[in-house]
């Protein structure tokens, strides 16, 4: 039996449900994998933060200028979610200019000179929706974007840390984000996980209340969620293979994006149809009765067959590495700290003793 998307459901889950296969796309697509794992050069990397600029700065001022808007309002907060300056402070820390002096240089100046034709048509969408009379899409590309960087992008920060040898937040300020009700000081300590789990449960309460239970708008935030998925798949095709690359590297699962913006709590079906014009919705519009509009691909019919013995063996393995993980208290957030600070302590012993 096919799965299916409910437009009766709050647009947040619809959007969780409804955006998984795109989600796919977009994090194992090569540029992700690259950034996920630290391999851009540095380079590359001021060129990815450049092209995002640019799209945060068009959406960001078109939310400003709808911040009125009912669909918009609940989930306006700039001084929270506003990303275009901490964007601007990293690339000219990484580049080693002033902020006032990044947009000349040299790297930015090739850019603008030819666009990047993905950056061309994300920015143009934004502008498009900007200037519609009914701009309430825009709230899908914000929710692609902001939540993205509250889950998957705090993995990513770890890597790019790494990877240029940054220290504290100079360089990775784009991936901070202060507390909730917090004010713009810079003395303002930065959202931990529980706090940017809080922050995700506030803005997501905010999206059900500005759309509410019109169904058809909520058909148009999942189609517009897809576009901006495919659009940021778009751009990470943009980035170019790092001159070191050995291409041995394994990919990486992404912590939910770009993420998952919303914590599945069960499998999310893969949407065939979506769209204002979609003869499903079309349907709905006129019976007037059907909650659903989004048909997922139905799941293939031919099981796989394991043998007895390797079915036990897997199931062996799966419980010793479970047992040992949870003894040793490597589960969730301080388990990930935990893991990092004994890679760091084996590096520096067996550094240590390679020099003794």
């Amino acid at each position: 039996m096919a799965s299916i998307v409910d437009l009766s459901k709050p647009v947040a889950d619809i959007l969780r449900e409804g955006t998984h296969a795109a989600h796919v796309r977009a994090e194992h697509s090569k540029g992700a994998q690259w950034l996920a794992r630290g391999e851009l050069d540095k380079q590359e990397y001021v060129r990815f933060l450049m092209m995002l600029y640019h799209v945060y700065n068009a959406f960001e001022r078109a939310l400003e200028q709808h911040a009125t808007h009912p669909v918009l309002a609940p989930t306006h907060n700039p001084g929270l979610f506003a990303r275009s300056a901490s964007l601007a402070a990293d690339i000219s820390y990484l580049l080693e200019v002033s902020e006032a002096s990044w947009q000349s240089h040299p790297l930015h100046v090739a850019m603008q000179a030819a666009p990047p034709r993905a950056l061309s048509q994300y920015v143009g969408r934004i502008d498009e929706l900007a200037a519609s009379p009914d701009p309430s899409r825009l709230l899908a590309h914000a929710y692609v974007r902001y939540l993205g960087d509250l889950s998957g992008g705090q993995f990513i920060r770890r890597r790019i840390s790494k990877a240029y040898g940054l220290d504290d937040s100079a360089g990775v300020s784009f991936y901070e984000f202060r507390p909730l009700g917090g004010t713009r000081s810079a003395s303002d300590a930065a959202a931990n996980a529980g706090e940017m789990k809080r922050i995700k449960e506030w803005y997501r309460d905010g999206m059900n209340a500005g759309v509410g239970d019109n169904e058809e708008l909520k058909a148009a935030m999942l189609d517009e969620a897809n576009i901006a998925f495919e659009f940021n798949t778009a751009l990470f095709d943009e980035l170019k293979a790092s001159s070191q690359e050995s291409g041995l590297s394994s990919p990486v699962e992404l912590p939910s994006p770009l993420h998952s913006p919303v914590e599945p709590s069960f499998p999310s079906p893969i949407v065939t149809d979506v769209g204002h014009d979609s003869a499903l919705l079309q349907h709905l519009k006129q019976s007037g009765k059907s909650k659903t509009v989004f048909v997922a691909d139905e799941a293939s019919k031919e099981e796989p067959k394991f043998s007895t013995v390797s079915v036990v063996a897997f199931i062996v393995a799966v419980s010793i590495a479970h047992f040992v993980l949870v003894v040793g208290g490597f589960t969730g957030m301080k388990g990930y700290a935990k893991l990092e600070g004994l890679q760091a302590w084996l590096d520096n012993y067996f550094g240590t003793t390679t020099q003794a």
